[in-house]
């Protein structure tokens, strides 16, 4: 009847299996908790770059029941069903997604016989005992949701059924009581090395959160010896009276797990046999049809015509983002035709200087391209070199120059003259403060009057880069 139970009760822990097929996903994205089954795309396995945290800390409370010895928790005839207590701390380690290595420390109490001990003894014929015991042990823990997962579960993955099984050292005391009082009946020392015992069991997991998981676990406790239960001796009055050999109990916890490492997800919680990478080759695969340009690319300069700000860049110019054509220097020849990409010089001598002596400038009237943020007339770091090239420019000719501010349509008529004159005002302050003589400066403000995209009326009609555009400082001579 006895050995029947311990077969009813670890039969119910196994239909959790069905519920340990559902996890969750690795919250930054990174390592995607995901299969792709068949994909070319994939590779096994592996913690060896230490991707994943693998350490934790388990602590539980719990049950403990007598049910294979002289004196018995579970009553099978007259008398009542004994509780006792019991509580575990672990330190555990994860070798693989399924397997790892819990080093275990145990202790609690058992209740066996016909009455409590905390009562009196109901007649001569009674006797009730309970055991203090201490354990350490060292488990392995086998992750069945992993081991057993199959390929092709796209379910997300939050509960896990793990089953321990170990060896360890006991020490326990057990006391006795009947109708003359209570008496202790034998003792081992604590953790003697021929006092070894054996436990195994399941348990099933709930992954609350990334660090937090929520465990409830049977295990059965083989304690191989007759007379953990307090009955006394092997050859004992009450040992005789059946012809058990071995003190066994189950115990039932219910217990936390914190997961340690500074990584998102534990090895145990993620995938098992795959993961996903995706190549940079990935859109260069003749089998995949992907559209990436809708509207094409005319000048074959790879930004797609849907953004490109130059819609005819000759064919071998270096362009930026907006596919415009790279002009290093700021001279008006692109770096594709300027023999001197990093020296300055009229387009007429291919971008480079005529000159040995004196700085060498720019031969247009007009120097653009000096943008301002929305709502905004402070100049930005990537105006600086623009505007120490006008410093130069304006230093060696012997003309004044207006500087001009404009601003884009948003906004009132008011508003914007005054936002374009702060604007020119502030760039004729930075050039005189750079070397340039006050006298050859004006600085004028023309608000929305002067759009470089005059088709740009309202704002909304136009893409940013356009608004950004009109949104500009430049130089007129006068």
């Amino acid at each position: 009847m006895k050995l029947s139970l311990a077969i009813v009760a670890f039969a119910l822990a196994i239909p959790t299996a069905s519920f340990a097929q559902d996890s969750t996903a690795v919250s930054n994205g990174t390592y995607p908790n995901t299969f792709s089954s068949g994909s070319a795309n994939v590779s096994p396995f592996t913690n060896q770059s230490k991707r994943f945290n693998d350490w934790s800390i388990s602590a539980g409370v719990g049950v403990p029941l007598l049910q294979s010895s002289d004196l018995t928790s579970i009553k099978n005839g007259n008398g009542k069903n004994l509780f006792g207590y019991s509580a575990y701390v672990s330190i555990d380690k994860a070798i693989t997604h399924a397997f790892g290595i819990n080093l275990q420390y145990d202790r609690g109490e058992t209740r066996q016989g016909w009455f409590n001990t905390k009562d009196a003894a109901p007649d001569a014929t009674a006797v009730g005992a309970r055991t203090q015991y201490d354990a350490i042990s060292l488990l392995g823990d086998v992750n069945f949701s992993n081991l057993l997962r199959r390929v092709d579960n796209h379910s997300t993955y939050r509960w896990a059924l793990h089953g321990y099984a170990g060896v360890g050292t006991i020490a326990y005391r057990a006391y006795q009581k009947d109708i003359k009082g209570q008496r202790l009946m034998t003792e081992i020392k604590p953790f003697q090395l021929g006092s070894m015992f054996m436990q195994a069991g399941a348990g099933l997991k709930f992954k609350v959160n990334r660090r937090i998981d929520i465990e409830g676990r049977l295990m059965y406790v083989v304690t191989g010896d007759d007379e953990f239960d307090g009955g006394g001796d092997a050859y004992s009055a009450i040992n005789k009276r059946s012809e058990q050999v071995s003190d066994n109990f189950f115990n039932a916890t219910l217990g936390l797990s914190l997961k340690l490492g500074k990584h998102e997800s534990h090895v145990m919680w993620h995938d098992p046999l795959q993961e996903i990478y995706y190549k940079l080759d990935v859109l260069a695969n003749k089998n995949q049809d992907i559209e990436v340009c809708k509207k094409g690319d005319a000048d074959n300069d790879g930004v797609c015509d849907d953004w490109d700000r130059q819609l005819d860049t000759p064919a071998g110019a270096r362009v930026d983002g907006a596919g415009v054509a790279l002009d290093t220097d700021l001279d008006g020849v692109i770096d594709l035709y300027d023999k001197c990409v990093t020296v300055p010089g009229p387009v007429e001598n291919n971008g480079c200087p005529t000159t040995t002596t004196g700085p060498v400038v720019e031969t247009e009237t007009k120097l653009e391209g000096i943008e301002f943020d929305l709502n905004s007339d402070r100049i930005l770091p990537s105006n600086t070199p623009i505007l120490n090239n006008a410093v130069n420019y304006i230093n060696s000719s012997n003309g004044a120059y207006n500087v001009i501010g404009a601003t884009d349509t948003r906004g009132t008529d008011a508003y914007n003259q005054k936002l374009s004159q702060r604007r020119a005002n502030n760039v004729k302050n930075y050039l005189i403060k750079n070397g340039v003589q006050s006298g050859k400066l004006n600085a004028v403000g023309k608000g929305e009057k002067d759009l470089k995209y005059p088709e740009c009326e309202p704002a909304t009609k136009c893409p940013e880069w356009k608004n950004r555009a009109n949104r500009r400082v430049y130089f007129e001579a006068k």
